[in-house]
């Protein structure tokens, strides 16, 4: 598993595809749990994990299914978790969710890359 994480519009989605030509792509807030697990790369991971919040579904064991399951796939991810504190309850929940699974995942990558302004870093290789 790798993933490539960064800030809103700071061009993960771009550096993925060209770090990655060959993989055809998902959108997470359009997939099924089942199509994740078998998905080669997945742009907007967060959006994943808002949709099944929004749906009452449970998130604690992701991390560990998506790394069994699936331990190839590219997870691009936005760091939601800088700036104002939302003051909605669901909004707290949402980044919460998206750093405790992030993190979880981040454990299990064998490569982590953070992306600022559309240059990659990359953060873990192990």
């Amino acid at each position: 598993m790798e993933m490539i994480i960064g800030g809103a519009y700071q061009g993960k989605e771009n550096y993925a595809k060209k770090l990655f030509p060959e993989i055809k792509w998902k959108k997470g807030g359009e997939l099924t749990g089942e199509e994740l697990f078998s998905a080669q790369g997945v742009l907007r991971f967060h959006e994943y994990i808002r949709k099944v919040l929004q749906n009452g579904e449970e998130l604690s064991d992701l991390a560990d299914k998506l790394a069994e399951k699936n331990s190839n796939v590219i997870l691009v991810s936005e760091e939601v978790g800088y700036g104002i504190v939302p003051a909605d309850a669901f909004e707290r929940k949402y980044r919460e969710a998206v750093g405790r699974v992030c993190t979880a995942l981040a454990e299990k990558s064998s490569k982590v890359t953070r992306v600022v302004c559309g240059i990659g870093t990359v953060i873990k290789d192990a």
